[in-house]
């Protein structure tokens, strides 16, 4: 809402005690706020805008205690995005407040290439929705832009949609190990109030998490495809203490045995490795030589950890 000479308000029958004592009690949590924005004179929801206000609104969202914009493109104007952004970017650095900065223009005009001194994250597509041909479209065209990202600033193949009913808990659990191992921001999309065992199972795996926030920050990618439209697929990527991350990801439309060579991950074929199971838990017994391969259930990933028994880097 606006007020007066245009600062923006609480809508005060969603935030009766306003936004501030929200961040309070957030805080008081263990947890930070984020706030949305439109680099447009509209939100996507007809909602003000904050083009040409970035200023007073930074401003105030830094004195709510907000931690995290996510930053819209609806209503632009027709102004090129690489004209709209970069005022937030400096609105929101000069009040002094930590807040990551979320691009949202949707990939339109190629973000990767140049919105790494712009944001902390830039969208690097359309929207998702809850299905199957969707999440794995997003993930193929996500993948395109791995070499820009890390540390600092990350590709954003858009929120997850893990327990919104639109796609089986396989598909799922594969939408979370890609978007894990590509460093997405992990953003739950569903409703955490009505939240299944199973979906907390899935967005819960510490493991998995654990591989996303990897202090190498390198987006893993797609690194080998084989079957009738390339649908056994190979995701991998580096980790610290010259480990990998391997995905195999079945996207046929039934069962397959996916195996990974050594060469496709730049180990020895001599090379022993330790492989550890993060959906299972469990350590697999016995070191791997030359490949390894799995039977994989359809549309389901599977996700290790390989360890060289020898210390050596991948060229992943």
């Amino acid at each position: 809402m606006l007020f007066g000479q245009g600062q923006l308000v609480p809508d005060p029958k969603t935030f009766p005690s306003g936004i501030k004592a929200l961040a309070d009690y957030v805080h008081a949590k263990g947890l930070k706020l984020g706030i949305y924005s439109d680099a447009g004179i509209f939100t996507c929801q007809v909602r003000p805008g904050s083009i040409y206000h970035e200023r007073d609104d930074a401003e105030l969202f830094a004195s709510w205690g907000v931690d995290y914009l996510k930053y819209d493109n609806c209503y632009n104007l027709g102004i090129k995005p690489k004209e709209r952004y970069p005022p937030m970017r400096d609105a929101l650095n000069a009040t002094g407040r930590t807040i990551f900065y979320s691009l949202c223009e949707w990939g339109v005009d190629d973000p990767a290439l140049w919105a790494g001194k712009v944001g902390n994250s830039w969208r690097t597509t359309d929207d998702i929705n809850d299905s199957w041909a969707s999440m794995t479209t997003i993930a193929d065209l996500n993948d395109k832009w791995a070499a820009y990202a890390g540390p600092g600033g990350w590709n954003d193949p858009d929120m997850l949609e893990v327990g919104n009913g639109g796609m089986t808990l396989e598909e799922y659990r594969a939408h979370f190990s890609i978007w894990a191992l590509m460093k997405a921001p992990l953003l739950v999309g569903c409703d955490v109030r009505n939240i299944t065992a199973e979906t907390f199972e899935i967005i819960g795996n510490k493991e998995v998490i654990d591989i996303n926030q990897d202090s190498l920050g390198i987006q893993g990618r797609k690194v080998h495809v084989s079957g009738k439209d390339g649908c056994r697929q190979v995701w991998a990527g580096p980790l610290s203490g010259h480990r990998l991350v391997v995905a195999l990801w079945n996207r046929c439309s039934k069962a397959a045995t996916i195996t990974v060579g050594w060469e496709v991950l730049g180990l020895e074929s001599s090379m022993s490795v330790s492989i550890r199971d993060l959906w299972k838990h469990e350590d697999l017994s016995g070191d791997a030589v030359a490949s390894f391969g799995s039977r994989v259930a359809v549309h389901d990933c599977e996700m290790y950890i390989f360890t060289p028994v020898s210390a050596s880097r991948s060229a992943v």
